[in-house]
């Protein structure tokens, strides 16, 4: 669909925060152009996952897509004969999703725009949005949810050739596991976190028999999910202020109540703490806890851990902690030169494929984006302190009436990539925007 006049409001990102944002807006009946031009419009790469073997990563109970109303999916979901205490398959959620875009749509508030923005910039009041068709939108207001982007490159395997997947959701990626599927060839996975789950899962869905090597700087794979008694904490109850005193208090309370408790009590806390680190302590974080921060607070389900651990006791998955030394392509696929942490030497090892894992972009500047290039390249939008994602302010407001929902607002909030933040953050965000066009004073 394309206007012939100014829309209130253009969303850049059809995913998960996307489509959750629309819906907030037709909600308040503040009409928006929702941009995508990955076919994957009110899914996103998390969602459209269409193997039952990617399970979520939050409980059903947990997943709703609106703010104050925790069990909408999961009541959905147990109508169906799920366990809201259970994590659903990744694609019913996707429906799900599918289905609150739908209503907003139906509403007559949210137009689908199936193409990809490359350029914004901000004229005479207003937004001109440039697509990737030779059109361009124009809006009062502009939100950036482009969500997770592609991992960063892998210098190693500059030379690797075509047998190095470096987008691992993409549709290379899913022909490489076919492929694995049918030769049985070994496989190489550079990074062990969420990413390579996804991956294993993936292979050993497909019936690939052959070995998987999963590697990382520290050989650290996510933990499960268990039942556990929760522990809430009020926020005075913490440290504030300094990254050791609050990792005391984690072991501390972890040896009273358990670690699941004690790291999900943070939880309501957590964008507080964040922000009363300095810059500095900040980074301390990045550089030294955050690879154990991820693995024990982004847990996968039981089941997917079960996979995992069979995997492994089977001999089919090997996890090791080191570096990837060189990597080069050969006649049936890639040779790559690794070397296991505390080894004196480096080993040699063959694989048909290798996928980078190593999780979404972390550093702004190294975008290839081209609306945030452009934004960036401009001056219209600035990166945060650490490099992580765009500076916005506690409304997320990253320019003139330009806002920024979920992994682009890292660098204020940090927890901010889950389905449950996303949907407080969206509410939060269709308010300010309805009042901004309403031309009503910030609260």
């Amino acid at each position: 669909m394309r206007f012939d006049r100014v829309v209130p409001v253009a969303i850049v990102g059809g995913g998960a925060s996307g489509t959750i944002l629309a819906a907030q807006l037709a909600r308040r009946g503040v009409e928006a152009a929702l941009i995508d031009g990955s076919g994957r419009a009110g899914k996103g790469v998390a969602y459209s996952t269409t193997e039952p073997a990617h399970l979520l990563n939050v409980r059903a109970e947990g997943m709703s897509a609106w703010a104050g109303r925790p069990d909408h999916f999961a009541k959905r979901f147990e109508a169906e004969g799920g366990d809201p205490r259970g994590f659903a398959q990744r694609r019913l959620f996707g429906r799900y999703l599918g289905e609150i875009l739908d209503q907003a749509v139906a509403s007559g508030c949210t137009n689908l725009v199936h193409a990809s923005a490359i350029g914004a910039e901000r004229i005479d009041g207003h937004w001109t949005v440039a697509l990737d068709d030779d059109s361009a939108i124009e809006a009062n207001a502009v939100v950036l949810a482009i969500g997770n982007e592609e991992p960063e490159r892998l210098r190693a395997f500059a030379a690797a050739g075509d047998r190095f997947i470096a987008n691992p959701w993409g549709a290379e990626a899913r022909a490489a596991v076919r492929e694995l599927a049918e030769s049985g060839g070994d496989a190489l996975l550079v990074g062990t976190g969420l990413t390579m789950v996804d991956l294993v899962l993936s292979l050993d869905s497909a019936g690939h028999r052959g070995r998987i090597v999963a590697l990382s700087r520290r050989g650290l794979i996510p933990r499960s999910h268990a039942d556990f008694e929760a522990a809430p904490v009020q926020a005075d109850e913490m440290p504030h202020g300094q990254l050791g005193a609050v990792a005391r208090w984690l072991r501390r309370r972890s040896a009273q109540c358990g670690w699941r408790a004690a790291i999900d009590s943070l939880r309501p806390h957590s964008h507080q703490l964040w922000q009363s680190l300095s810059l500095e302590e900040q980074r301390r974080f990045l550089r030294h806890a955050r690879p154990w921060w991820d693995v024990h607070r982004h847990r996968i389900a039981p089941e997917v851990a079960a996979t995992v651990h069979r995997l492994i006791g089977e001999g089919r998955l090997q996890i090791i902690a080191g570096r990837i030394v060189a990597a080069e392509e050969t006649a049936s696929g890639i040779d790559v030169t690794l070397r296991p942490r505390g080894a004196n030497a480096s080993q040699l090892m063959r694989f048909a494929y290798a996928f980078n894992c190593t999780g979404p972009l972390q550093s702004i500047e190294r975008t290839r984006d081209p609306l945030l290039c452009s934004l960036l390249d401009t001056g219209q939008a600035e990166p945060d302190d650490l490099g992580i994602g765009l500076r916005v302010d506690d409304k997320s407001r990253a320019g003139e009436r330009l806002w920024a929902l979920g992994p682009l607002t890292k660098g204020r909030y940090w927890e901010i990539i889950a389905v449950p933040d996303i949907r407080e953050q969206a509410a939060h965000v269709a308010e300010d925007i309805e009042r901004s066009l309403r031309n009503e004073p910030t609260l």
